[in-house]
């Protein structure tokens, strides 16, 4: 049994609250590699945000799960020798799909977990999130929980349809859970291909697609039911177009790939969605930079040369997140 107390990370506890009395969200950034992770630690340092790092199942068998424990108790090092005094920093299991993952990450020093049984009956969802919960809580390892359906692929993550989080479960199902958060379904989508062409209008100007606006109303509602209580929000990525461009333009295809758009981010950062998930921006960073050098000096071989890029170009894009959509820049000080 490893406490992430003794790796230097902190829950989400009092992140969330403060998040919420500010109007500003935690960003929740997922990683697989050294090269995220260093990128997700120097943008948060430098803009002293507090942060969690995010790892889904894939991640997990892809790095490892003990190279993961050292990985994040390093991030807290590395954040403490960029001048970061006081890291706040949280590991955090993304869409847990059994109560076995999510009792062996809080076994490994995770600080939060998500058990996502938001595809199971309602009835089966409570249990199986009651279940987390009271093993986590014995270890003060928070817990992430999910009402409602998103589409899209991510990792093992797939629906083809989404329904929206009914305002009328949440009270009966946070009291029954004993959650400390909820993920919620307004409209989001997870992956690069957030929205199809006939869900979404054309700019005439630009030819590109504009989607549908997400279901504020629905939210509206959750906030009247559960004022206060922690709301997270998925498949939030935006798709920059500037990166969709460089990948197409050196021998990609990502045809009709499309995101939230950041206003409508900036505008549930200030309600009670405290955090907010960005996965796929990454990837997209990642492979315009390494496609970019591929394509101009296609002789190159050492991978320090074009993950070096990528790396810049995900702290460039982490940093934009924090402190032109989320707002939590200087937020942990």
């Amino acid at each position: 049994m490893v406490s992430f107390k003794d790796l230097g990370l902190v829950n989400t506890r009092d992140m969330f609250a403060k998040a919420i009395k500010g109007g500003y969200a935690i960003p929740a950034f997922n990683f697989n590699n050294m090269e995220q992770l260093q990128a997700i630690i120097q943008a948060a340092a430098e803009k002293k945000s507090p942060v969690i790092l995010q790892v889904s199942k894939g991640a997990r068998s892809y790095a490892n799960q003990t190279l993961l424990r050292y990985m994040a108790e390093g991030a807290v090092e590395y954040a403490k020798e960029l001048g970061w005094e006081n890291p706040q920093i949280a590991l955090h299991l993304d869409h847990g799909d059994s109560f076995e993952l999510c009792k062996s990450c809080v076994d490994l020093g995770f600080s939060s977990v998500m058990i996502d049984g938001s595809a199971l009956p309602y009835d089966e969802n409570v249990a199986l999130t009651a279940k987390v919960v009271e093993y986590a809580h014995k270890y003060d390892v928070t817990v992430e929980a999910e009402l409602g359906v998103l589409a899209g692929v991510e990792d093992e993550v797939s629906a083809e349809e989404s329904h929206y989080t009914r305002p009328e479960e949440v009270i009966d199902f946070t009291s029954k859970t004993g959650c400390d958060s909820l993920a919620i379904s307004i409209g989001t989508s997870h992956g690069a291909y957030k929205f199809k062409p006939e869900q979404c209008t054309r700019d005439p100007k630009t030819g590109l697609l504009v989607p549908p606006p997400l279901a504020f109303d629905v939210l509206e509602e959750i906030e009247k039911k559960l004022p206060g209580f922690p709301i997270v929000l998925h498949g939030s990525s935006s798709v920059p177009q500037e990166y969709v461009e460089i990948i197409n333009n050196n021998g990609g295809k990502l045809p009709d790939a499309v995101g939230i758009p950041e206003d409508q981010l900036r505008r549930a950062s200030k309600s009670a969605v405290c955090k907010i998930n960005i996965d796929s921006d990454s990837r997209l960073a990642m492979t315009a930079a390494v496609r970019k050098v591929f394509n101009e000096k296609p002789g190159e071989f050492d991978p320090r040369k074009y993950l070096g890029p990528a790396r810049d170009e995900m702290k460039k894009l982490y940093a934009h997140k924090i402190t032109d959509v989320l707002g939590s820049d200087n937020k942990a000080l």
